[in-house]
């Protein structure tokens, strides 16, 4: 199965050049998640051009405002099914990936596609993020922090946030809501240590909403008591 659109429309949004080796991975991974979602619920878009503008174009479009440089430590927090994670990984090899996701089954396909695609310098983690942001193992560890389509602003910031470097930055991949819950996040972003610094529309072929990439600079430490224990961000939103 070759691909469709998407080294067309990477050259033309992101000025992104896929070679023939970068090609034929995403081509295995379109088969991976279609293959597996037979058995496992890991995405409600399963037809091969969708995947491509919506999984993979999409992902890549964290390419617009951030560069990855060489060991850039890199966390997708419920990253589900690889995204925006896997299809960065596949272009910017350089980069260290944590792939954080709480649901075992999704994790399990991601480690399917990290050794199918022989990626090297990729870490999955099945666990919370509210658990993940209190380990000295991930917590202010990371020079980005992705996430996409996880949870309303006031709630995803107290995810991302801890896990973020001080001058590190956290990207959140929102729809039409972004700027409202923007301005609902601004309480959690002034306790959590994090500053709002742009938002930047992402316009997708034959997608009629618009994208937004929410960029949030870290610009002081997390106070140690968050996140808080896992379901209370939920619950209980700062």
């Amino acid at each position: 199965m070759s691909l469709i659109e998407l080294p067309q429309e990477a050259s033309r949004l992101l000025k992104l050049d896929l070679n023939e080796e970068q090609q034929r991975a995403f081509e295995r991974y379109s088969q991976a998640l279609i293959s597996w979602n037979e058995r496992v619920n890991l995405t409600a878009i399963v037809e091969p051009l969708a995947i491509e503008i919506r999984h993979f174009l999409d992902s890549l479009s964290i390419l617009k405002v951030a560069a990855l440089p060489n060991n850039m430590r890199v966390i997708d927090v419920g990253a589900g099914a690889g995204f925006p994670g896997l299809p960065l990984k596949i272009v910017c090899p350089q980069i260290n990936l944590t792939l954080l996701e709480a649901t075992g089954k999704k994790t399990a396909f991601m480690q399917y596609v990290v050794d199918d695609l022989a990626l090297t310098g990729v870490k999955i983690a099945n666990v919370r993020a509210e658990d993940a942001g209190q380990d000295p193992a991930f917590r202010e560890n990371y020079d980005l922090v992705l996430a996409r389509s996880v949870a309303h602003m006031p709630v995803l910031v107290e995810y991302l946030l801890p896990l973020c470097k001080v001058g590190g930055r956290c990207i959140a991949m929102k729809g039409e809501s972004a700027a409202a819950e923007i301005a609902l996040a601004e309480i959690a972003l002034r306790l959590l240590g994090g500053h709002f610094l742009q938002l930047v529309p992402v316009e997708l072929p034959h997608v009629a909403e618009t994208h937004y990439l929410v960029i949030i600079e870290k610009i002081a430490a997390t106070p140690r008591q968050f996140p808080r224990k896992p379901g209370v961000p939920t619950k209980k939103p700062l």
